[in-house]
């Protein structure tokens, strides 16, 4: 059994910060992929970062987030955070973390496990 609970979510100004966590049990950090999702009011959900269990842990990122955002993994810790900075309105969503047994992609329906999701709500 695999179980993520994500935090850190809240309300923030634009240009401000938030630094979500995701804490994995089960057997997660065999996983492949671990990714931050977040589903805007009314819209799909969307890949935002992913980072691979491999030796150097590459990292990806959707267009509209790189160079604010940056996505680690702590395995002795068996978390993944997600580091968002200089954040705007449109940032808000629900921030859903994900893992799946395989290489990244921006399919919902390849991920294998979800969080329970946290907000994100940013005030312009």
């Amino acid at each position: 059994q695999v179980q993520l609970d994500e935090s850190g979510g809240g309300l923030v100004q634009a240009g401000g910060s938030l630094r979500l966590s995701c804490a994995a049990s089960g057997h997660t950090f065999s996983a492949d992929t671990m990714a931050w999702f977040r589903q805007p009011p009314g819209k799909e959900r969307e890949l935002v970062a992913a980072i691979t269990s491999w030796s150097v842990g590459s990292t990806s990122y959707a267009d509209s987030v790189k160079g604010r955002f940056t996505i680690s993994r702590d395995n002795a810790k068996n978390t993944v955070y997600l580091q968002m900075n200089r954040l705007k309105p449109e940032d808000t969503a629900v921030y859903y973390c994900a893992v799946r047994w395989g290489p990244p992609t921006p399919r919902v329906l390849d991920y294998n496990y979800w969080g329970q999701g946290t907000q994100v709500t940013v005030s312009s």
